[in-house]
């Protein structure tokens, strides 16, 4: 009976060593099935060659030639755009000749071709602020020096740029400040230099330009100068007629006779009222 437990004890043991040498195959075998070889990837990589650079065709070739031309001309045609926008003194002097001729200053002539050619009447309120901004001396005239100061202030220097700039130059009317810069510069401008006081018919021109469109009673205060006794305006009386205009009531109700009015304005009020009155 003792010999056969100690057999069937060794036949156990003997079946169970088996099972785990079987088992340790086993994973043995699945190890070896997961690992990759040195030789393994050598062969995947003869078998899968690199990929070849393609070759670039006669289309792709003309693609990026034609690309490089436009790339040239978007920067050529950018430069030419600068230069254009950008002030040249030479093209402005050669715009100045244009009205001039051979002398070195526009005159009435070739101020109504300019006036033409920018679509502007002479007459037009717009060219007196342009003669502003030249800072120009004598009406009818642009002298060189002042066309190239101002233009250059402008930063025009040929008729389409001008042409560009006139909303602006308009649009100077609407400060007051500038307003009453031009209104007072009006004055020189348009007076013989030889005189100091600027004569009734000029003056009654230049008023109606600057004020005849914003002051209500410029109409009636026409025609007192034409009734009165006044054949010249001096400057102290063009300078308080803005003054009046901006200051003093249409019906004239907060004017102030004891005010330092000059004479000219007093009796301006007083034919208004004895107008009115009858």
């Amino acid at each position: 009976m003792h010999s056969d437990a100690s057999n069937f004890q060794l036949n156990s043991h003997l079946s169970t060593l088996a099972s785990i040498h079987k088992i340790y195959h086993t994973l043995h075998r699945l190890n070896l099935t997961e690992d990759v070889s040195p030789e393994t990837t050598a062969c995947c990589s003869r078998a899968m060659p690199p990929r070849k650079k393609r070759r670039p065709t006669a289309v792709d070739d003309l693609s990026a030639k034609k690309s490089r031309q436009d790339n040239v001309y978007r920067k050529q045609e950018t430069l030419q755009i600068q230069e254009a926008e950008a002030f040249s003194s030479k093209r402005c002097l050669e715009w100045f000749y244009e009205y001039a001729g051979c002398d070195d200053v526009v005159g009435p002539e070739g101020m109504e071709k300019f006036c033409e050619d920018i679509g502007v009447e002479p007459e037009n309120v717009v060219m007196l602020v342009l003669a502003w901004k030249l800072d120009a001396q004598s009406m009818g005239y642009f002298t060189l020096q002042e066309w190239l100061k101002g233009m250059g202030s402008l930063q025009c220097d040929s008729t389409e740029k001008l042409r560009n700039s006139l909303d602006y130059l308009r649009s100077v009317l609407i400060d007051a400040t500038s307003f009453k810069l031009i209104y007072r510069y009006a004055f020189d401008f348009a007076r013989e230099k030889d005189q100091r006081s600027l004569d009734l018919n000029t003056a009654k021109c230049m008023l109606g330009l600057l004020l005849g469109k914003t002051w209500p009673l410029f109409p009636v205060f026409n025609q007192f100068l034409e009734q009165s006794k006044y054949k010249v305006i001096n400057k102290d009386q063009w300078c308080n007629v803005l003054e009046f205009s901006r200051t003093i009531n249409l019906d004239l109700s907060n004017y102030d006779e004891d005010g330092a009015w000059p004479v000219l304005l007093d009796e301006f009020v007083e034919w208004y009222k004895d107008r009115e009155m009858s």
